[in-house]
């Protein structure tokens, strides 16, 4: 009996909902920032995604380098044209291989790595260890060991555990080590409580229940081989709506105050993490660029102000709003299936395994059929995977242009959470990542092979 198929289920279907008629140019801010149509076919980067697909085969992830490096650079002028000393943090976790970690060091931002794989990718591409922020809640002591050796910028320290580990280790290596604490705001972002990082009931950081995060400074400062260099918070992930922000700056530089009339320091850094959301369907509104630069400067510059605190060095860590709309994954329909007054299925060859937000979180997408790019969207279609799971979907009832067999469909805003999280169930080998410029295309992540899957069985 195959069990399998009841653990996870699609949402009822919305048999109300109707197709939007709009033709891909029209989707607005999900499209990548090369996005275009000819002759019917999808292109970006200047390369016809059609084509693509059937050089490079599906499913596939595709990157636009211009908007990726657009993105980073508007951060960049965004934070410090308001605010001289700051510094912006790719978080890495989003999405991460080589091509794109040489991207982010060509591009003058910092790295966020969340584990030893990621750390080793960033030093494999020479990425240089001083820019680089470790973070996690349960670092192993061998990754804590690698980032000590390597010379990492700044370790995001979780626990008072953790704290010994690292003291222990920078001991033996004879180096001080560069920390932040990590605080919990207490702050509830509104976003999925899946994603939502900041409130008191989280397993990420120092809680400021019961005071436990300032009498836990008193440890950081009197660990051997450690130094105190900052505080960091992250509130949660995929926000709209910025007045958590200015609530959490306020927690963290009263914090900052408390520190320093307590225990006469001064914290010279301060880094508010990530977190700004961006529009995965058409009719999404998130803040811009420079309202999340305007909003988090002119907070840390009021509240530095009302506690006589000096402007700290100010760091800010997104991943999701760098990368998530340079991101298109491309799929071939395999199988369709109308089921009267319920849904229309169309079955490609990937899913859940190459992108497992639709199954976590009924995330949307926007589709089209990059070979009816120009045509309207004229159906309501629910794009399912090829996995033994019923709730195995990449887009759950939303417009798309009419699917035939063998058709090519564009998901757009996949860029991140989608190469990271992807897995290998059913054996499917993960796709290749392909960055597009200018008319060029060039495989920067080769696609798994059958004995790729099974090369560590003994």
């Amino acid at each position: 009996m195959d069990t399998k198929g009841t653990r996870m289920s699609l949402p009822a279907a919305d048999t109300s909902k109707q197709p939007d008629n709009r033709t891909t140019m029209e989707l607005g801010a999900v499209l990548p920032l090369t996005a275009e149509v000819r002759d019917e076919h999808l292109f970006v980067g200047g390369v016809d995604m059609v084509e693509l697909a059937r050089e490079q085969g599906t499913a596939l992830y595709v990157m636009d380098e211009r908007d990726m490096r657009t993105r980073m650079e508007t951060y960049l002028e965004a934070f410090r044209s308001r605010y001289g000393n700051a510094d912006v943090v790719y978080a890495s976790k989003a999405f991460l291989n080589k091509e794109a970690a040489r991207i982010v060091n060509e591009e003058g931002l910092c790295l966020d790595v969340s584990g030893g794989g990621e750390l080793a990718c960033a030093l494999a591409t020479g990425f240089p260890a001083e820019r680089i922020f470790m973070h996690g809640n349960n670092k192993t002591p061998q990754e804590l060991r690698e980032a000590i050796q390597a010379g990492v910028g700044r370790i995001v320290i979780d626990s008072r555990i953790e704290l010994r580990r690292i003291s222990e280790i920078a001991g033996e290596l004879g180096v001080e080590q560069p920390v932040y604490m990590r605080i919990t705001p207490g702050v509830e972002a509104d976003t999925h409580q899946y994603i939502r990082t900041g409130c008191e009931d989280s397993k990420f950081g120092f809680t400021m229940r019961e005071d436990f995060a300032f009498k836990c400074v008193k440890d950081v400062l009197a660990a051997p081989n450690v130094r105190l260099a900052g505080l960091h918070c992250h509130i949660g992930s995929q926000i709209f709506a910025l007045h958590s922000y200015p609530e959490a700056v306020e927690v963290m530089v009263d914090l900052m105050a408390r520190i320093r009339e307590a225990y006469g320091i001064e914290l010279s850094e301060l880094d508010m993490g990530g977190g700004l959301g961006v529009a995965y369907t058409a009719d999404d509104k998130p803040a811009s660029i420079d309202e999340f630069a305007e909003t988090i400067t002119a907070a840390v510059r009021t509240a530095c102000a009302k506690h006589g605190m000096p402007e700290p060095r100010l760091l800010v860590e997104p991943g999701r709003s760098l990368v998530a709309t340079a991101g298109v994954t491309l799929y071939t329909v395999g199988i369709i299936k109308t089921l009267p007054n319920i849904r229309k299925y169309v079955a490609v060859d990937g899913g859940m395994s190459d992108n497992i937000r639709t199954a976590l979180y009924h995330a949307d997408y926007e589709p089209v059929v990059a070979n009816k790019a120009a045509q309207p969207r004229t159906e309501i279609v629910t794009i399912a995977g090829k996995h033994c799971e019923s709730g195995d979907a990449v887009v759950i009832d939303m417009p798309m242009q009419r699917p035939d067999l063998g058709d090519v469909v564009a998901v757009f805003g996949t860029g991140a959470y989608n190469h990271t999280m992807s897995s290998n169930y059913n054996g499917q080998p993960r796709p290749a990542v392909v960055f597009v410029k200018d008319g060029e295309a060039r495989v920067t992540t080769r696609r798994e092979t059958y004995e790729d899957l099974y090369s560590r069985d003994i």
